[in-house]
């Protein structure tokens, strides 16, 4: 338990170094302390593959199976901050994937919908939360493109794969006020980790943030 204990400072302190490496691009210099609570609360080492326990505290991404990554933690860090949630907040994840995003999000706000394409990937993630004690995530398998509209609006929407333009039906179900995490681009050209925010008209303001490689968006439509 120690060494665990201390290969998460370890990792914790590496994603604080590069949140001041890239300070000038995300306007975030420190980690939030909210969000480091979060990420020291998640046992890292219960969502990659046995195989790659070893490696669970490395700063980078690292398989999960059907061609899927776990993201690397600075990313999971900033991707989470830059969403700025309260505790009564909804959220709905595109991408679940191992469930570590939706596990860090689960202690930042009220509820947690995430849907996986993949049906595997789905159930391992759905009972992983079971086993660990999560008792507001939900998780469904579907198109991550269509949202979950049975659920919106909701305070916030973050996407773990990169899509080549912001899904309409996401910007629908964002609540206005609401902010949205996305990496957009093509697979294997360059991608721009996006922050879309809607003011309490509708209006939207859609940041830049910086270059990004995620998986590529499985089930996106055009237009």
């Amino acid at each position: 338990m120690q060494i665990m204990k201390t290969k998460m400072q370890c990792l914790l302190d590496e994603i604080e170094s590069e949140y001041k490496y890239t300070s000038k691009m995300t306007g975030k210099g420190a980690l939030d302390p909210k969000v480091r609570a979060a990420i020291a609360s998640i046992p890292r080492e219960k969502f990659v593959p046995k195989s790659y326990i070893d490696s669970a505290f490395y700063n980078g991404p690292l398989p999960i199976g059907h061609g899927q990554t776990i993201s690397q933690p600075y990313i999971v860090a900033i991707m989470t901050d830059l969403l700025e949630l309260e505790s009564d907040d909804v959220v709905l994840e595109i991408g679940t994937g191992s469930g570590y995003q939706a596990a860090i999000l689960s202690q930042l706000c009220k509820r947690v919908y995430t849907v996986e394409y993949i049906p595997a990937l789905a159930d391992i993630a759905n009972k992983r939360f079971e086993e660990l004690g999560y008792k507001n995530i939900e998780v469904m398998t579907g198109n991550g493109y269509d949202g979950w509209p049975d659920h919106a609006p909701y305070d916030g929407i973050i996407v773990t794969a990169a899509a080549k333009q912001i899904p309409a039906p996401l910007i629908e179900q964002l609540k206005p006020g609401g902010r949205m995490v996305i990496p957009v681009g093509r697979a294997h050209f360059h991608q721009e980790l996006t922050l879309l925010k809607k003011n309490e008209d509708g209006e939207l303001e859609i940041s830049d943030i910086f270059g990004v490689a995620f998986v590529p968006f499985q089930g996106e439509r055009d237009g």
